[in-house]
């Protein structure tokens, strides 16, 4: 069965590159291009992945992973930012995340396989 993954970025062009990558590699695909979309989604449907930009409207990433955690949802998640200080990673794993990358410093082939390896 497929896996269903969550983007959640608010940076239209990279969400739909994301999305287009993922579903050629066979996953089902949600996008939500801000932090509390991206929430109501997590807390209505059962996602085996999320994959979480830090800068977003309305809520961002690290409010995003606050509010999950308090909600309990167990989905494995990782960050993508452009924030690329050491605190901001600690933040991001200690608030949950599973992985962090850097979006400039990877490419879309490279993310898929964070994910099937996380998700393995």
């Amino acid at each position: 069965m497929a896996k269903s993954i969550l983007i959640a970025e608010d940076e239209q062009a990279i969400a739909e590159a994301l999305k287009l990558k993922f579903e050629h590699s066979g996953f089902l695909v949600t996008v939500a291009g801000n932090g509390e979309e991206a929430l109501e989604e997590v807390k209505n449907k059962k996602f085996d992945l999320v994959i979480l930009d830090l800068i977003m409207p309305k809520l961002d990433g690290f409010g995003f992973l606050e509010e999950a955690k308090k909600a309990g949802i167990k989905t494995p998640i990782i960050v993508a930012s452009n924030l690329s200080q050491p605190e901001d990673e600690e933040k991001a794993r200690s608030l949950g995340a599973k992985d962090f990358y850097i979006k400039s410093n990877v490419s879309v082939l490279e993310i898929v396989e964070k994910v099937e390896s996380v998700l393995s």
